[in-house]
């Protein structure tokens, strides 16, 4: 999956991602074979959390 360098951008397909298809940040990773701690990292740079409970960034 080719993620967009914007995070704001970053947020809206990570987040569309979780809503339709994924029933956690875990399982959308180990699909897609990202790595969580590096898009964590860049989502929490640009001042978004994960919420577990909602399963979306925010």
């Amino acid at each position: 999956m080719d993620l967009p360098n914007d995070p704001v951008m970053l947020l809206s397909v990570i987040n569309m991602e979780l809503r339709d298809r994924y029933k956690s940040l875990d399982e959308l990773c180990d699909d897609r074979q990202l790595d969580k701690a590096a898009l964590c990292a860049k989502l929490v740079a640009a001042g978004f959390a994960y919420d577990a409970a909602a399963n979306r960034f925010a």
